[in-house]
């Protein structure tokens, strides 16, 4: 378990809290005592994570159909009897390719789960957090929605628009007590990024050793990240100690520098 921060009284949404990020910051949220539900696109996924964590709640949910989110917040703040914190998670690498080559489905889809998704989630949810004291939004965003990377560009373009919505929502809903921040990860280990990078090595024409260090050589300290460090930030902001904080792009990337 990670540092403490007095999270015991939040009802917190996770999407895509099935695995990695997600289902770390489910887990810890639940030791310090605060009431969980997570979706997840992956029946199989959620289904293990509620078995070994009984105390959370969660549902499937598709972030990418407005709907289906909908009916998700619904049935979060059903189960827990109100909504304190969203955490906006879920994403997908998206293609890997130079513009030119990129199929304008896959361009959509996944334009839809890292950004629209956001949209959707955040809509559904405010009415509900609004009426909490100290509400807060986390949005899930990444270095490279800053810096930019050679075909990446839906998933860079769609990073760079959570940082944008999540600023715009902090102005918005600061008057209400809200705090809305984004947070930008460099790599943080495990299947997702393991499989992005098996992926770029394969259109590359490179080893994954070598698109492994790739990856991580532009930052100072020359490591993935871990999840449970995007965990604890998210902890602190939605602790009394992050009720100054809000319409912050927050780096957790080893210092990068570049991804070339």
């Amino acid at each position: 378990m990670g540092m403490q921060f007095d999270v015991a009284d939040r009802k917190v949404l996770i999407t895509a809290g099935a695995g990695g990020i997600g289902a770390v910051t489910a887990r810890d949220f639940l030791a310090q005592g605060a009431s969980v539900f997570v979706c997840d696109i992956s029946e199989e996924a959620l289904a293990q994570f509620i078995s070994e964590n009984p105390g959370a709640g969660g549902v499937v949910c598709d972030v990418a159909d407005d709907v289906a989110v909908g009916e998700m917040v619904a049935a979060a703040v059903d189960a827990m009897g109100g909504l304190d914190v969203l955490v906006n998670n879920a994403g997908t690498a998206g293609p890997i390719a130079q513009l030119v080559d990129i199929d304008p489905e896959d361009w959509r889809r996944c334009i839809e789960v890292c950004l629209n998704s956001m949209f959707y989630c955040a809509r559904h949810a405010i009415p509900h957090i609004e009426a909490a004291a100290d509400g807060v939004i986390i949005n899930i965003s990444s270095v490279v929605g800053q810096l930019g990377a050679a075909e990446r560009s839906p998933y860079t373009a769609a990073k760079a628009g959570v940082m944008g919505l999540s600023k715009a929502l902090a102005v918005e809903l600061g008057p209400k007590g809200i705090c809305v921040n984004s947070i930008l990860p460099g790599s943080v280990d495990g299947p997702r990024i393991r499989g992005t990078i098996e992926r770029h090595a394969a259109a590359a024409g490179i080893g994954v050793n070598q698109m492994t260090e790739q990856y991580v050589r532009g930052n100072l300290l020359g490591k993935m990240q871990q999840p449970q460090e995007i965990s604890g930030m998210i902890q602190y902001l939605c602790s009394p100690l992050g009720r100054s904080i809000t319409g912050q792009s927050i780096h957790i990337d080893a210092g990068h520098q570049t991804l070339k």
